[in-house]
């Protein structure tokens, strides 16, 4: 019988707020993400940017097609977000994470302290240049860009690097403040051991006598299949993450990399989540759990594609006797962990930005990508 998985929507009861003075920061960690919308009434915005960023999809005629499409789809993922309490909590759960980041940060790397988190997302507010403004205005000394998609690719945290490139090419770069770059960590020891925890956790939740028998599909958003020709790297660091975990809880169950959110008619990454249980159902396989293994937090894709989309409806059609998801890291403190290690030794080693940063797609076709890399290089290891 089809087990319904709890709704994961509620968010701690956390203080949020992260105020200091100018003379307080000294380190801003600008934490990079896509965001999602807070109420519905900021859908079609958050679309509208989506579907006119070149950086994030190509389209013919796209400052036509672009604002025609987010116009059309706004009611149908109005919908969506309504059924998940009325929009993401992206942004509670980043606040958190930030929050309890530079908690520890002060106290494990104090010559760089006080640090303050900021959140800077691509298609809603905070938006990044709102967020650069804020950071400039409380006169941090250093700005730690922290993307928040442990495995990279050129439509995810590519889009973001570029934007804050967009922005200071309106103003020069102020002499007097130090940045640096972390672009991926896919493989982390922490956030491995994080992910390891939330799928134990739900194993345990299964018979005993068929826990060996369940099967972890990893679910990570697509890719348009051009831009893994073109020299994407995100689903190779996908498959590290994946390999990295499995390695980590003993290969103790059957698993597979699946992918999910495709928008569009071209051809893109698969096998698709959804197809992909309907094809290990037909082979007689009856429990599963689903491990949103390139999120870090909860949000539209998790709460509604993969916990009422396919746990729940598609596992009723199919008759799944038992499908379950494993939550997002979220505050996990294995997780707070990991990114307080990841930014702590960042900032002991006196990085500025890594070779692989700045190595473009094989293939690479966007002018704006070049010259963003190269403005990289100048800015990171010039100061």
């Amino acid at each position: 019988m089809f087990k319904s998985i709890k709704l994961l929507h509620k968010v701690p009861q956390v203080e949020l707020s992260n105020r200091r003075s100018s003379s307080q920061v000294k380190t801003a960690v600008i934490m990079l993400n896509m965001g999602g919308p807070q109420h519905v009434n900021q859908v079609h915005d958050y679309l509208h940017r989506i579907m006119t960023d070149r950086d994030m999809m190509q389209l013919p005629f796209q400052n036509i097609l672009g604002p025609y499409i987010a116009k059309r789809r706004t009611s149908e993922v109005q919908k969506k977000y309504a059924e998940i309490g009325g929009g993401s909590p992206i942004l509670k759960w980043t606040n958190i994470q930030g929050k309890l980041l530079c908690e520890k940060l002060d106290k494990i790397s104090p010559n760089t302290a006080p640090h303050k988190h900021y959140v800077a997302f691509r298609y809603v507010d905070p938006l990044t240049e709102y967020t650069l403004k804020e950071v400039e205005k409380d006169g941090a000394k250093r700005i730690v860009l922290f993307s928040q998609y442990p495995q990279y690719s050129c439509a995810t945290a590519g889009s973001s690097f570029n934007a804050i490139y967009s922005y200071y090419q309106k103003k020069k770069f102020p002499d007097n403040i130090k940045m640096s770059v972390i672009d991926r960590w896919a493989t982390h020891p922490l956030l491995i051991k994080a992910i390891g925890s939330r799928i134990s956790d739900e194993i345990k939740q299964f018979k005993e006598i068929d826990r060996n028998n369940v099967v972890i599909l990893f679910s990570a958003h697509s890719l348009p299949l051009k831009a893994v020709n073109r020299g994407d790297a995100y689903p190779s660091e996908v498959s590290a993450t994946v390999h990295a975990v499995m390695e980590e809880i003993g290969y103790t169950n059957p698993y597979a990399l699946v992918w999910q959110s495709k928008v569009g008619p071209l051809p893109w990454l698969g096998p698709f989540t959804d197809d992909a249980l309907k094809g290990y159902v037909k082979q007689g396989k009856k429990n599963f759990i689903l491990v949103p293994i390139a999120f870090v937090n909860e949000h539209i894709e998790t709460l509604h594609e993969l916990d009422i989309e396919y746990c729940k409806e598609l596992g009723e059609e199919l008759g799944v006797e038992n499908i379950r998801r494993a939550a997002a890291p979220n505050d996990h403190p294995l997780f707070i962990d990991a990114i307080s290690d990841i930014v702590s030794q960042h900032l002991r080693d006196n990085i500025t930005v890594g070779p692989k940063f700045l190595l473009r797609c094989a293939h690479c076709c966007n002018d704006r990508c070049y010259q963003s890399k190269h403005w990289y290089s100048k800015v990171c290891n010039s100061n």
